[in-house]
């Protein structure tokens, strides 16, 4: 999860949307969407960020096909059951889709203004050329990671 984090935090930064109002919210998504992956899906197998200019969306890629269940009312105080409540609170929109034997869980947010940079899509971990940690899940903008 830090590592997840770590990857999105650098990405923002790349992206220069680093201190912007979304920026601690992606950060809490990308939280969000791993653990549930790590709780829920044996673990996250890539991480991808993307960027168009108007909308940052984030996947977290896992090993199932069971859609996440989003609990009606989770109880004030008691750990669980508060994750999708938060990704849906902090994101414009958020779903999944399933391929093969696995799927994506999936939110965006829409981006401050930005300037003329190029879309990127960064994925962690990293792909062989890169070195990354295997254990790693994170993905961004037009870079992709396989975790």
């Amino acid at each position: 999860m830090a590592k997840g984090r770590d990857f999105t935090r650098q990405a923002l930064q790349d992206w220069g949307w680093d201190g912007t109002e979304t920026s601690e919210d992606t950060l809490l998504l990308v939280s969000e969407l791993l653990t549930n992956a790590s709780l829920h899906s044996n673990g996250c197998r890539e991480l991808v960020l993307t960027a168009d200019g108007a909308t940052l969306r984030i996947e977290v890629h896992d090993g199932t096909t069971a859609i996440p269940v989003h609990h009606s009312a989770p109880q004030p105080g008691i750990p669980g059951g508060h994750g999708l409540h938060i990704v849906e609170r902090l994101s414009d929109r958020w779903g999944t889709h399933t391929y093969g034997d696995g799927k994506a869980v999936w939110a965006e947010i829409e981006t401050p203004a930005r300037s003329s940079r190029p879309a990127r899509t960064p994925t962690w971990p990293q792909q062989p050329a890169q070195a990354a940690p295997t254990d790693a899940q994170p993905t961004a903008a037009a870079e992709k990671h396989g975790v």
